[in-house]
């Protein structure tokens, strides 16, 4: 983003904290309220929470300066004001379960008229000519046209719809979001997991509510739908599992199976592999590869872990080529040895044994795969599939391409 001047009337940082402000703290009160509750996004207001119990709530959502205070006059609140009230005519005063809330992270003036909307303040029959008395100073447009709004609701209506509503003021910046939400519901991880899982449930949400304001998707955004999306990453922060976050990942270049010129690509083409198989194992090297590099910067794996699983692999490799070239004779033709080596890679390929995992709930068969193309991929490749690899290694590898 382009830096924008104090003064600049068109600077556009506090807009843009707003509107990212929304999904955040929609999250933050999702993880809070029951699990039935139910939520959208720029529906009726910024965030649309309904509930079985409590009803429907329209929230206003008010990510304000530091410092900044709501007087009696304030244009957050008076704005709100009419979006309800709009919302109140058109449903003709019938909505006994609606409730109108303003979170805004400034503070309601000591004082202020405001103050009888704060939690627990007692909304009595003097409310109304309160709000009358202070509308009467205002000499506002934007206010005004709350006022016009309001000469149509019926004075008999006016205290129900002004008890209707809830200032909850001094809420948390967007940026104090992550810790509480980390703080209060990720006890059960372990510390050092606590932000990876946090920013993987957001990163989930987040694409949750670009399908939702989309209209890619159609239904409401659910409290149980956290819970669980938050309960299956925390299993993969588990000792016995890790976090798979590239299944489906694809490389920005696309996959070019008749042209790859890497060595476990030549290897692989060596055995008479088709481009179908190849194009996948590329996408597992691809996978593998950014997910490796993924858990290290995370500090998932221990130390040494992965040189290990590496190990281990050419271990299991080894084991099993003795088995399946065993019975190759030195004059075998080079149609049984091509044979012969997709036999060993499908055997490793289709393999559910758990030594060939990196951990026993790491399941994901990229990973197993594309660390043995990543392998095959050394300088001096650790595993390879064609019988006659090491006789045939300068023409496997450096040969001219077909």
């Amino acid at each position: 983003m382009f830096p924008t001047s104090k003064g600049n009337p068109f600077s556009a940082p506090e807009p843009a904290l707003g509107y990212l402000y929304q999904p955040r703290y929609a999250l933050f009160q999702l993880l809070q309220l029951p699990e039935e509750t139910t939520c959208f996004i720029e529906r009726d207001d910024d965030i649309d929470f309904s509930d079985p119990e409590e009803g429907r709530i329209l929230a206003s959502l008010k990510h304000k300066a530091p410092g900044d205070t709501l007087t009696d006059l304030s244009p957050d609140f008076w704005k709100s004001v009419r979006i309800w009230l709009d919302y109140y005519l058109k449903e003709n005063h019938s909505t006994p379960f609606v409730s109108f809330f303003l979170f805004t992270t400034g503070n309601v003036t000591v004082g202020s008229f405001l103050e009888a909307f704060l939690p627990n303040a007692p909304k009595d029959e003097t409310l109304t000519k309160r709000v009358s008395d202070v509308l009467a100073k205002s000499k506002s447009k934007t206010i005004q046209k709350t006022k016009d709004l309001l000469d149509e609701l019926p004075k008999d209506k006016w205290l129900d719809f002004f008890r209707r509503i809830t200032i909850f003021d001094n809420q948390e910046r967007i940026q104090d979001i992550p810790r509480r939400i980390i703080d209060g519901k990720l006890r059960t991880v372990r510390p050092q997991f606590r932000r990876p899982v946090y920013e993987r449930l957001e990163g989930w949400w987040f694409n949750a509510c670009v399908d939702l304001l989309s209209g890619k998707r159609r239904e409401p955004l659910r409290g149980s739908e956290v819970s669980e999306m938050l309960s299956s990453i925390t299993e993969q922060f588990r000792k016995e599992s890790l976090p798979i976050d590239f299944e489906y990942a694809e490389p920005e270049n696309g996959v070019h199976p008749d042209s790859d010129r890497r060595y476990f690509v030549r290897q692989l083409r060596a055995i008479g592999l088709h481009s179908d198989r190849i194009r996948r194992a590329i996408l597992d090297y691809y996978r593998a590869f950014q997910q490796r590099g993924s858990w290290q910067r995370e500090n998932v794996t221990l130390t040494g872990e992965l040189e290990q699983y590496d190990d281990r692999l050419v271990d299991q490799w080894a084991r099993l080529r003795e088995i399946v070239f065993g019975d190759l004779a030195d004059d075998s033709p080079e149609e049984l040895l091509q044979t012969t080596g997709k036999k060993l890679l499908n055997e490793l390929s289709t393999s559910d044994r758990q030594s060939l995992r990196i951990r026993t709930g790491v399941t994901a068969t990229f990973v197993t795969m594309g660390s043995y193309h990543m392998l095959a991929n050394e300088d001096v490749p650790r595993v390879y599939w064609h019988p006659r690899f090491k006789e045939r290694i300068a023409d496997i590898l450096y040969g001219e391409m077909p």
